[in-house]
């Protein structure tokens, strides 16, 4: 049987993409203020 085409686990998920973590570097927080200039509800995972 094949597998899905998206795995990884939540805590995967919130280490690397995470709100925290993309607060911690420069081009992180450009990411988030892009994000919320865009009107995201969902700014990070």
């Amino acid at each position: 049987m094949t597998k899905r085409t998206l795995g990884g686990t939540s805590r995967k998920r919130k280490r690397v993409s995470g709100f925290r973590v993309r607060m911690r570097t420069h081009t992180g927080k450009r990411v988030i203020r892009t994000r919320r200039r865009r009107g995201r509800h969902q700014l990070a995972v």
